[in-house]
């Protein structure tokens, strides 16, 4: 006989657990403690199955005969009701874990676990966490193409071109990581190609006349800063590295007596070891700054701590101080410097690639270059660093707007437009500023030196 309303309010707790019936396997099961829960008793595939529907008088009468009438349905369609429900809760449970936000924090922490870049981790969580911000507690199935380009227009029109394209990109990587792991159909950023406006590239600023990046060596040379940051700019420019590199450079990385620095493949932008033969001159700047980094690791550390790294824009800080804006010059901008420099004086290409560290696509020719071009990488940074001295000798030697120089009885006279006055004793091989020492060649005048000449890596 099925229950009434009145039967299921007064049924009372007894010593067992007891059900009372209702039709087609549904019943009221009563626990010792009173509690009191439907259950639909059936078969699926010869296998006697429970079903619960959840506490009474939470779901009336009515509702559970609702809920016994849905699960017959599903039997006939040969669906196993509980199957199902499981099916439900795991798509809940992975319904609650796709929103946007949750998905990129699960994305840099793959980065992490990858051993990204330090510099690109740090940049992806700024683009994710801020500008990405409005889309953190979005479900990522329900974000529209529409939605990320009003989000990336609004970016765009502040002037951050370039920042909205990226973030378009590190988005898109969210969205493929959704789809691998089944918590996402489709990437909407697909759709917005082109929906852009390029950014405006000026690349990397730069001094590329060699005169003038004579001018900047000097003026560094003569930088009364922090003296490992003053180190950090002379080593950077010898060494035709990423400013990174130099920043992170700790000591066991350098074989001084082989002239020789290892940067392991993790502190490398493109995770491969890099190998950088030391000059002579790179080799005194590490013989003059070594004893400041006696405490700690790093070579270059900061003012504030030898455990310390110098901060990611000290260079470029001491770059404007000494008197040289963001748009002429940058500390990254010294590799293409040296890039320019270097082909203009008919420098074999694929050395001074090897030198940068640039990567070649094909990995039999990237193998085969780092082992074959080593004696010419030896041989071309003490050339470039034979150069880097000589244009330092250069730019004060020629007149220029700033003021004029000239050679009088083994002394370079040096007169800028104000009132100060420098001059430079030329002795044998050592030509002394009155105020900076430093090592430059022998001759005084303004051409290049021999060495460049003789191993066919000059002029034509």
């Amino acid at each position: 006989m099925p229950l009434s309303d009145f039967a299921c309010k007064n049924a009372k707790p007894k010593d067992k657990p007891y059900r009372l019936a209702d039709g087609d396997g549904l019943y009221l099961f009563v626990q010792k403690s009173g509690s009191k829960l439907w259950q639909l008793r059936y078969r699926h595939l010869e296998k006697e199955n429970i079903l619960s529907f959840g506490k009474y008088p939470l779901v009336s009468l009515l509702d559970a005969r609702e809920k016994r009438d849905e699960a017959k349905r599903l039997l006939i369609a040969g669906i196993n009701p509980s199957a199902k429900r499981k099916e439900e809760k795991i798509a809940a449970v992975t319904e609650a874990r796709t929103t946007f936000g949750l998905i990129a924090e699960e994305y840099v922490r793959r980065m992490e676990e990858r051993n990204g870049a330090a510099a690109t981790i740090s940049k992806t969580k700024w683009l994710l966490e801020d500008l990405a911000g409005p889309l953190a507690k979005r479900p990522i199935k329900e974000i529209t193409a529409a939605e990320l380009l009003q989000l990336l227009q609004k970016i765009e029109k502040s002037g951050r071109r370039e920042s909205a394209r990226r973030l378009r990109g590190v988005i898109s990587s969210v969205f493929r990581l959704a789809i691998v792991t089944l918590r996402a159909e489709t990437d909407p950023t697909q759709a917005l190609k082109g929906a852009l406006q390029p950014p405006k590239t000026n690349g990397r600023a730069a001094i590329t006349e060699e005169n003038k990046f004579g001018k900047l060596l000097v003026a560094i040379d003569e930088y009364d800063g922090w003296p490992t940051l003053k180190a950090a700019l002379q080593f950077l420019a010898l060494t035709c590295v990423r400013p990174g590199e130099v920043r992170g450079a700790i000591r066991g990385e350098f074989d001084r007596e082989r002239a020789v620095w290892h940067i392991p493949a993790e502190r490398m932008k493109m995770r491969t070891p890099h190998d950088v033969p030391l000059s002579k001159q790179a080799l005194q700047i590490l013989d003059e700054v070594w004893p400041l980094s006696e405490h700690g690791g790093l070579v270059f550390p900061s003012i504030r701590s030898t455990k310390r790294p110098l901060s990611e824009n000290a260079m470029n800080a001491a770059l404007r101080r000494i008197g040289y804006s963001k748009d002429e010059v940058t500390a990254h901008g010294f590799r293409v410097t040296a890039s320019t420099i270097l082909n203009s004086h008919n420098c074999d290409p694929d050395v001074i690639e090897a030198v940068l560290a640039h990567q070649d696509k094909n990995t039999i020719r990237r193998t085969y270059n780092r082992a074959t071009y080593w004696e010419q990488r030896v041989m071309l940074m003490q050339k470039w660093a034979d150069l880097l001295d000589a244009l330092k000798i250069k730019s004060l030697v020629l007149p220029s707007i700033d003021g004029r120089a000239q050679l009088h009885d083994g002394e370079i006279v040096h007169e800028p437009a104000g009132d100060e006055k420098r001059s430079f004793a030329v002795i044998g091989s050592e030509t002394k500023n009155r105020g900076v020492a430093k090592h430059l060649p022998k001759s005084s005048d303004s051409s290049i030196p021999q060495s460049l000449l003789e191993h066919g890596c000059g002029r034509t």
